[in-house]
């Protein structure tokens, strides 16, 4: 809940920066759990979880722009 009310103050730049952080981050944790198991495997979860967040606030900015 808290992370949603902090995506919806963000500008719609600030928000696809932090899109492309979060797309880096999933992938470094990613090839680094392949060659290694991770300690908390949860937080793969938790950034594409972060990363869909991103993705629904900008379409929602997108189709509120359209009407």
């Amino acid at each position: 809940m808290k992370n949603e009310i902090v995506l919806k103050e963000l500008s719609t730049a600030e928000l696809k920066e932090k899109l492309d952080a979060e797309r880096a981050l999933y992938q470094k944790m990613l090839m680094s759990h392949a060659v290694s198991p991770l300690e908390n495997p949860n937080k793969i979860k938790e950034s594409r979880k972060n990363i869909a967040r991103c993705l629904t606030e900008l379409r929602a900015r997108e189709i509120a722009d359209k009407k």
